[in-house]
């Protein structure tokens, strides 16, 4: 049984394996995105985010999904030039993948599993649903769609100073 998000392997928005353990002992924000969304703008905040504290050991993993009213209908380049080209985000974005239902992505499972939404609700409701994750690769917070990235830089900072 997996019991950290560094027991999962995920695909690099090139398509090439990437095993979370290599963020072991970093601050993770782990975020499902699109290109489409009302919410798409929150990519600046979260590179501001990343530029902020990635030296300290923090870093924002992006997973585009296109399960919300097809907000991410492109392919993988396509979405990371679009967020280079849009919002100069350079942190680690993946492949798209699915975050909820039977094709639901098996690290998504977990952070569902770890950190239930409202009312114990374990489905992610709308992109840019947010998990933040300790050093220690433990989820430890879940934000709705609307909770700007900025305003998680308090809880972010904490976890940085354990």
């Amino acid at each position: 049984m997996k019991k950290t998000v560094y027991d999962f392997t995920v695909q690099d928005i090139m398509g090439f394996d990437k095993s979370l353990s290599d963020f072991t002992g970093k601050v993770l924000l782990i975020v499902n995105t699109a290109s489409k969304c009302g919410f798409t703008p929150q990519f600046a905040d979260l590179q501001k985010l990343y530029d902020a504290y990635k030296d300290r050991g923090f870093a924002v993993l992006g997973f585009p999904c296109n399960q919300f009213m097809n907000q991410d209908p492109g392919t993988n380049e396509e979405i990371k030039n679009f967020c280079a080209v849009n919002y100069n985000a350079n942190f680690p974005m993946f492949s798209k993948i699915d975050v909820n239902g039977a094709t639901a992505h098996p690290l998504y499972v977990f952070l569902k599993d770890s950190l239930p939404g409202v009312m114990g609700s374990k489905a992610i409701k709308w992109n840019f649903t947010k998990f933040l994750v300790d050093k220690t690769g433990k989820p430890v917070n879940r934000y709705a769609p609307n909770t700007s990235p900025l305003d998680i830089a308090p809880d972010i900072e904490k976890l940085l100073d354990a």
